[in-house]
């Protein structure tokens, strides 16, 4: 529809009886125009070609925008374009430069659709706990030298968790480097501050953790687990009990373990599968006999479809910790998660279980290795291994090999 644009004009027109929204474009400036939608809000707009397309811009609603102002707005759109310039993409370009920290790293989180859930929160914490003062901050104003200073005041409390947030900030520049260009497709932010840490080699030399329980503290740890087991008053003491359990036992990951749901659980062919993986590749593996009790035991009173349930919006439990110290405090046995894992690991190994068994057992890849992508391990290949590695734990314990301890605890 055709009209000059007037306030009488704009205050008569009626909400459009489609669901889409209409113009009415302005008679005496070409280009001008109101659009109305079904909701019946009124807004600016202006378009005309720029480098061969046909560009359009809000200029804002009508209501805290008169008709003149932005008519004259329009007008000063059009003459930039007829000087050769391109308002709309310089417009982005300049919003673009001034994109701070915390809405590049949501851009960022959104672009990486394949983040796992874990990785997703873990690079928040950093943000929350490394940077928080930087999070409204423009990327472009965050320097080698204020990169350098934190990574410092960081590495003060820990070294490991400095080179960490550093990773995450890198993470995110290097995004920002292949997102945001200019008209002329370089790149708004070239450089990456982070970079700094390389050149200065200023990196820490975290030594990987190399921490287990070992066989002779495998008796006490049980023993506290056990008691946590049958604790009174604390709701999830039980069900930390038994994920500790499951993650000795199996050598699965802690965000693994914690997420598992029954449908993963095949009782039948005493199987477990974790779809999602850290190397992204399913995972099934057999289950030890005193495992399958355990978890059957579960399964008996499970009102929740996670085999480790919580209190928390994600319906499983995520913060083991409160727990994890009463059994360090009972038994003298300082661990993480992860340790668990490596005991797992250094048991399985010292009973000389088969290399390639070994790595599936973990769902560890081996790299460069031709040999590897002609084995093709069936699940049940790997029953035995799980037995022995189990009756290896147990007995240390000193329960001997029994799939059985499960129920003679739980009626001691």
């Amino acid at each position: 529809m055709h009209a000059r644009l007037t306030k009488s004009v704009v205050d008569r027109i009626s909400p459009p009886a489609s669901d889409k929204p209409e113009y009415y474009r302005d008679t005496q400036l070409t280009g001008f125009a109101l659009r109305v939608t079904p909701r019946g809000v009124k807004s600016f707009i202006v378009e005309t070609r720029i480098k061969g397309k046909v560009r359009r811009k809000t200029l804002g609603r009508y209501g805290p925008l008169t008709v003149e102002q932005a008519r004259k707005a329009a007008q000063k759109f059009l003459g930039e374009v007829a000087g050769g310039a391109d308002p709309i993409t310089e417009g982005k370009v300049e919003a673009d430069r001034r994109m701070t920290l915390g809405e590049v790293f949501e851009t960022y989180l959104t672009v990486r659709k394949k983040l796992k859930a874990s990785t997703v929160l873990d690079y928040r914490r950093h943000l929350r706990e490394s940077f928080p003062d930087w999070r409204d901050r423009p990327l472009a104003t965050i320097s080698k030298d204020a990169v350098s200073r934190r990574h410092q005041k960081l590495g003060e409390r820990s070294p490991a968790r400095a080179d960490n947030a550093m990773r995450v900030l890198r993470a995110v520049f290097n995004f920002a480097r292949g997102q945001y260009e200019d008209a002329d497709g370089n790149s708004l932010f070239p450089d990456n501050p982070v970079d700094r840490l390389s050149h200065t080699r200023a990196w820490y030399r975290v030594e990987r953790r190399r921490t287990l329980i070992k066989r002779s503290e495998l008796p006490a740890w049980f023993e506290a687990v056990f008691t946590l087991k049958d604790e009174a008053g604390d709701a999830q003491a039980g069900t930390v009990a038994d994920l500790l359990l499951l993650l000795l036992f199996t050598g699965l990951r802690r965000s693994e373990g914690m997420g598992l749901r029954w449908e993963a659980i095949d009782f039948v062919d005493r199987t477990l599968t974790v779809g999602d993986t850290k190397n992204s590749e399913p995972l099934t593996l057999p289950l030890s006999a005193f495992i399958t009790d355990m978890l059957r035991a579960r399964h008996a009173g499970a009102v929740s479809p996670f085999v480790f349930p919580g209190t928390g919006e994600h319906g499983h439990i995520q913060e083991p910790r409160p727990q994890m110290r009463k059994v360090t405090e009972r038994s003298g046995v300082a661990f993480t998660p992860h340790d668990l894992r490596r005991t797992f690991v250094t048991v399985a190994e010292s009973l000389d279980i088969p290399y390639y068994a070994l790595k599936q057992l973990v769902n560890h890849k081996v790299s460069g290795d031709v040999t590897a992508g002609y084995i093709v391990t069936n699940v049940e290949r790997l029953r035995e291994p799980v037995e022995r590695i189990a009756d290896s734990l147990l007995s240390a314990a000193g329960y001997g090999p029994s799939g059985d301890v499960v129920r003679l605890r739980a009626g001691a």
